[in-house]
């Protein structure tokens, strides 16, 4: 079975580059998002097995709605990104149950982004 991604994040260049990285991965990516509203609607839309989160999103945390996508019921992994290095450091778990996975937007194409989507 391929990876099916969605990609949410508020800067358009962003997401163009993500879905060329991602693709180029061989991993597709089937919705795209700059927004907590849309990338909601396109989750259940699409239901990606993945999802890369950026940290800072308008209108609502991107952490907080990373733990909400990956509360899906087909429980999506799910990647917080931020272009801020040492964001990573200060997630939280909000729930207290698992922290969720972070890569650095500069290091999308190290190889390391395709084992946290995979990782389960």
């Amino acid at each position: 079975m391929a990876l099916s991604v969605l990609v949410v994040d508020d800067d358009p260049a962003f997401l163009s580059l993500a879905k060329r990285t991602l693709t180029s991965m061989g991993i597709e990516v089937v919705a795209t998002a700059p927004d907590p509203a849309t990338a909601v609607k396109a989750a259940h839309l699409t239901r990606p097995n993945g999802v890369l989160v950026d940290i800072g999103l308008p209108d609502r945390e991107g952490i907080d709605l990373a733990y909400e996508l990956a509360a899906l019921p087909w429980a999506p992994r799910v990647v917080l990104t931020s272009t801020d290095r040492d964001a990573g450091s200060v997630l939280d778990t909000r729930d207290g149950s698992r922290r969720l996975p972070f890569v650095p937007k500069d290091e999308l194409a190290d190889g390391q982004l395709r084992r946290l989507l995979t990782a389960g």
